[in-house]
């Protein structure tokens, strides 16, 4: 006998935490599209030589390629974002700017398999594409949709960490590394994985003085709340353009989340944020459940100047987010926290007394014409064994037709979760469902 297991690194969930799953994904949905975002649905395979011409090092190992026999030039995406910057430096003329996209789908990366890393993920992304220029408010509406997708989702504890690179870039330019600056943010940016300690020895191997490294370490931690940070920011004094810039834009987008109405107990200034990918420029996102901090960052994003440079001389400005639901969904599981409200596709079950099955069949046509998801036992087992069923599917209404119904021509509606039961007609079932 074969044993019937997948590979490591692949969720498969039972249909009732499928069904959990999917109200997330449609929640999410309906949130990106209340602010005006437009689907998008990229293909999975691409050319290696166009997604891959952004990617290197760490991200091209990971990289899923299709075997023809020969050299691969075919590969699996391994995020949405580098497919959007080819999508739309592809349909610049036929879109209209600014473009503001969401896209919802598996993404692929050959990751050591370990507890609670994927190889096969869904990822739920928005971003908003300028053509030429793109204002610093679009940065202050990404958190705004960080904010209200994570209430649609259930949540009401949760903190948005931000930050702008070009402040970190213009303080190791000022600390004279500026030629060390992506290195810089990439050690940085493990911060709260790897602890202070680890941190500062990483930097100090990239060749900086102890000098520098107490410089950045006491920079990147600099505490208080949003205005007091922004106040010792200012107060530093430092004289560098890129840093002032930085500094301005970060003002610029806490003004305008305060505007759209985002509380102050939802998003921080985090120093420390960096994101490990080359490619952000500016104002850079991490969201994390209060009191989870172990689950890591929930959500992540930021701006970037030139994702689309490799496929196109335009110049098309961008900022978005993504949410990587496979692993959200997966820690929530671990720790119970998911919701337990409905895990069943029917809203009523109609089964028969006995062998008579047409009534039942009359019934469900009925329901599902009034947009009621129904199912019909057809078995013809005892009722025990019935309602066995309806207790395993979790339904939260079964209804019941025998010889008794089939007189006063009306039905049994049980509610599975009170356990009442009473006669009445069908019309009656479709509006306490609908209710």
């Amino acid at each position: 006998m074969v044993e019937p297991r997948i590979l490591a690194g692949f969720m498969e969930l039972l249909p009732e935490d499928q069904i959990k799953f999917n109200n997330m994904v449609d929640k999410i949905r309906k949130s990106y599209e209340k602010f005006g975002f437009l689907p998008l649905d990229t293909p999975v395979l691409e050319l290696a030589e166009v997604l891959l011409a952004k990617a290197g090092g760490e991200t091209e190992k990971q990289i899923y390629r299709i075997d023809k026999g020969g050299d691969s030039d075919i590969v699996m995406r391994f995020d949405l974002t580098v497919p959007l910057a080819r999508f739309v430096a592809k349909n610049s003329n036929d879109i209209a700017f600014p473009f503001r996209r969401y896209q919802i789908g598996k993404v692929y990366r050959g990751e050591r398999p370990q507890k609670g890393r994927f190889r096969e993920f869904y990822q739920c992304d928005i971003d908003i594409i300028g053509d030429g220029e793109l204002p610093i408010i679009n940065d202050a509406e990404i958190p705004s949709i960080i904010y209200d997708t994570f209430k649609d989702l259930g949540f009401n504890e949760f903190v948005i960490s931000m930050n702008n690179r070009k402040i970190l870039n213009g303080l190791f330019a000022y600390a004279g590394a500026e030629n060390l600056a992506v290195d810089i943010m990439r050690t940085i940016d493990k911060f709260d994985k790897i602890g202070q300690e680890k941190v500062e020895a990483e930097l100090k191997e990239l060749g900086l003085s102890d000098a520098v490294v107490n410089t950045i370490i006491k920079f990147i931690l600099i505490s208080g709340t949003v205005d007091e940070k922004i106040a010792l920011l200012e107060k530093l004094n430092i004289d560098d353009p890129t840093f002032i810039e930085g500094l301005n834009e970060l003002k610029e987008v806490v003004k305008y989340i305060r505007i759209l109405g985002v509380p102050d107990t939802h998003f921080t200034i985090d120093l420390k944020i960096a994101r490990g990918l080359d490619y952000y420029t500016g104002t850079v996102y991490e969201t994390f459940l209060t009191g989870y901090r172990e689950i890591g960052s929930v959500c992540s994003g930021g701006r970037y100047e030139n994702l689309a440079g490799f496929y196109t001389d335009k110049k098309l400005p961008g900022v978005g987010i993504s949410i990587g639901l496979t692993r959200l969904f997966y820690k929530l599981q671990e720790l119970d926290l998911l919701d337990k409200t409905k895990t069943s596709i029917a809203d009523v079950l109609v089964m028969s007394m006995d062998e008579q099955i047409d009534d039942c069949l009359e019934l469900a046509t009925y329901f599902r014409s009034n947009n009621v998801n129904t199912e019909v036992y057809f078995a013809n087992k005892k009722f025990k064994a019935k309602m066995k069923y309806a207790n395993r599917l979790q339904v939260p209404y079964i209804v019941i037709m025998g010889e008794e119904e089939r007189n006063q021509g009306k039905c049994t509606l049980k509610n599975m979760v009170t356990g009442e039961q009473e006669l009445v007609s069908k019309e009656e079932i479709v509006e306490r469902i609908k209710k």
